[in-house]
């Protein structure tokens, strides 16, 4: 029987309950198939740095790299500033295993009520290719005379054309099995080196794929294009602050944060892959047991997609829709007053 090794770093806040979920959900689905899951979990993250002053210990990055895929939960505590817990664990994975595409798509289910008039299902379905190892979060700066009045902070986005183009000719691949069209979000009005590379290697990315229709938008006109006609997007590729910025804003239109889950993909796969919901810890919610899994639960479908056991992706996907469709039970951030069990229990009966 073939075996997934999966390492599972449950993190902080309510990672550990969804999480929980979505292994559950996982186990149910692959047990119909000739796949096992070997879940192998680390105690890293806020309260791991509570105890030893950092994220993960020193050989972190070598523990996962015998691993077939990282599943988080969420990263962050009230008592660390979020720089810490960010620059601690989530960026080292992603750069040093190369994690340069993080997908994560927004889609509007049957049952779930968009905060936006007049849209019903399927028709906000898009899928946000961010960059991930570089630009504004490539941490390249620093700081002169800290605390003085004379402080000063630099931050410098780094782009290469290297970067622009395998994150560009991902989406575009995407595309070409979607509905064929790419928007490039750029700030090259602003952005006089950074962003026009990134304008210059769409072009000439885009004449690669002339079966593909593109566009290109300012991020502050994609942010309103997102909430005025969230229906033209397809595939948006964007770099990795923009695109971390505008798929809050697509989970949001979509219904809820609970419902948004992402990639963070090594496509050569010369390293393990990470997925995780894209919200944070919730503090404010940890403990009282009413997270909603189900972009966990989509996430671990994400994963399995990845891995190659796709029946059990799909049955995850087509439960989740059943669930939305019957809407109930459902959490509170889905206007419900359901608890994490019993989503996680109904997602299981719904695989059935």
């Amino acid at each position: 029987m073939p075996q997934l090794k999966v390492a599972v770093l449950a993190g902080d806040g309510i990672g550990p309950e969804v999480v929980d979920a979505a292994i559950a959900v996982a186990d149910a689905a692959v047990a119909k198939s000739d796949t096992q899951i070997d879940w192998t979990r680390f105690p890293w993250g806020s309260s791991y740095y509570l105890d030893h002053g950092r994220m993960l210990p020193d050989d972190g990055i070598d523990q996962l790299r015998q691993f077939d895929a990282i599943l988080l939960g969420a990263i962050g505590h009230p008592k660390i500033p979020d720089h810490v817990t960010l620059g601690g664990l989530l960026l080292p994975i992603r750069r040093r295993f190369d994690q340069y595409v993080c997908v994560r798509p927004a889609y509007l289910y049957e049952g779930v009520d968009s905060p936006l008039r007049n849209y019903g299902s399927g028709q906000i379905d898009m899928l946000v290719f961010r960059e991930n190892t570089e630009g504004e979060y490539a941490n390249v700066g620093g700081r002169l005379y800290e605390g003085f009045d004379q402080d000063i902070a630099v931050q410098t986005a780094v782009f290469t054309r290297r970067g622009c183009r395998r994150i560009m000719e991902a989406a575009f691949n995407a595309a070409r099995k979607r509905r064929r069209r790419v928007t490039s979000i750029t700030k090259s009005n602003a952005q006089g080196f950074g962003m026009v590379l990134w304008d210059q290697v769409f072009r000439d990315v885009a004449r690669q794929f002339p079966d593909v229709e593109v566009n290109s938008l300012l991020i502050d006109a994609a942010a309103m294009d997102f909430v005025r006609r969230p229906d033209r997007f397809d595939v948006v590729v964007a770099s990795n602050l923009f695109g971390d910025i505008l798929t809050d804003l697509s989970a949001a239109i979509v219904g809820s944060m609970g419902l948004a889950p992402s990639g963070n993909i090594n496509p050569e796969r010369a390293a393990p892959s990470m997925f995780e919901p894209v919200h944070g810890s919730a503090p404010d919610i940890a403990g009282k047991g009413i997270a909603n899994p189900i972009a966990a639960v989509l996430s671990v479908a994400m994963m399995l997609d990845h891995l190659q056991v796709v029946a059990a992706a799909r049955t995850i996907e087509n439960a989740v829709r059943k669930l939305l469709a019957a809407r109930q039970p459902r959490t509170p951030d889905l206007g419900g007053t359901a608890k994490t069990a019993d989503v996680t229990r109904a997602l299981l009966d719904h695989l059935l």
